[in-house]
């Protein structure tokens, strides 16, 4: 019997956050996703990425490139054929995540069988604290105090006030903090000696990718790399100045390569944060596959929207629990 055709489709959506999110970079009040959509007789496989104008990615830029790998694609190439057609970034993820779904059910067997995991459980995810006024974060802080671990955004100047702040309002939270390139060199001795006082359990990419040399050496407190670190590519070159990595699926371009790089960071000795963009719960659904080996596990994405996709993942405070199969794998 002649197989269905293959058919691909993939297009924007929105998702309305239930307050501005803010980084060091900006704000935001909504979640611009794409999905992409595979169909294959009565079976249907998705996935989601965010575009992220960090990486100089957008909407258009996204469709762009997965109608680009579209005839390829459709004519049946598969996860690791696709490594080869895009590279690295929220395109690749969309797809690559789609074929992951498509298969599960084509075949009945779930992803994370297919991804050689013995099960897959629940976990405990980060809640984030946007940056804002020291006082502005220790009332989120303060909102927040019942769950187990918060990330605290950070801007650069100001930042000890704001650990304090936050320490202050939620004593009993383990406390991670994310600069997103805002620090620099000459920032760092008073920034991590506010970590330490406040009990900062890691600091993520504090300085700028590629310029990041001051991270070199003895740390008072464990750093994490995410903007300087996308896939395998350079992985050996941070070893110095890293002690985790920051995991994202728009980064690696989906969980075929966030597989292999975390195999080859744990080879290295890095510890692993599996972490997301914000998105909603199809997007969150295959870094959950990751979520067991992590030191750290970031999914609160859909926790930040005002509505989540009908068949999302279901939270209970800070713990996320794996997808129902209509949703994803």
């Amino acid at each position: 019997m002649t197989p269905s055709p293959r058919r691909l489709y993939a297009a924007p959506q929105n998702f309305t956050l239930t307050k501005p999110f803010v980084i060091s970079r900006g704000a935001k009040t909504e979640a611009r996703v794409v999905v992409a959509e595979l169909t294959q007789g009565i079976f249907r496989g998705r996935g989601e990425c965010t575009p992220y104008a960090r990486y100089g990615e957008s909407v258009d830029s996204v469709l762009e490139q997965i109608d680009g790998a579209r005839t390829a694609v459709e004519a049946g190439a598969d996860r690791f054929a696709l490594q080869n057609l895009l590279p690295p970034g929220a395109a690749r993820n969309a797809l690559d995540c789609a074929l992951w779904d498509l298969e599960a059910k084509l075949t009945g067997v779930p992803a994370w069988q297919m991804a050689g995991l013995s099960r897959l459980s629940p976990c405990v995810t980060a809640y984030t604290l946007s940056v804002g006024t020291p006082e502005e974060m220790a009332r989120a802080a303060r909102e927040a105090s019942e769950r187990p671990v918060l990330k605290v955004k950070l801007a650069g100047a100001g930042d000890p006030a704001r650990l304090f702040a936050v320490r202050a309002a939620a004593p009993e939270a383990e406390l991670i903090a994310d600069a997103n390139e805002a620090w620099r060199p000459e920032d760092l001795a008073e920034f991590f000696d506010a970590c330490e006082k406040t009990g900062v359990a890691l600091i993520e990419q504090p300085l700028p990718a590629g310029e990041d040399d001051a991270l070199a050496g003895p740390r008072p407190v464990p750093v994490c790399a995410d903007e300087s670190v996308h896939d395998r590519a350079g992985l050996f070159a941070l070893r110095d100045r890293y002690d985790l990595i920051n995991i994202k699926l728009d980064k690696t371009g989906g969980l075929t390569e966030a597989l292999a790089l975390a195999e080859e960071a744990e080879r290295l000795g890095f510890g692993l944060f599996v972490g997301c963009m914000v998105a909603s719960s199809l997007a969150m659904a295959p870094a959950l596959l990751l979520a067991s080996r992590a030191r750290f596990v970031d999914l609160d994405g859909p926790l930040l929207l005002a509505q989540d996709r009908p068949e999302g993942l279901k939270f209970d405070g800070s713990v996320v629990y794996p997808p129902e199969s209509k949703l994803w794998g």
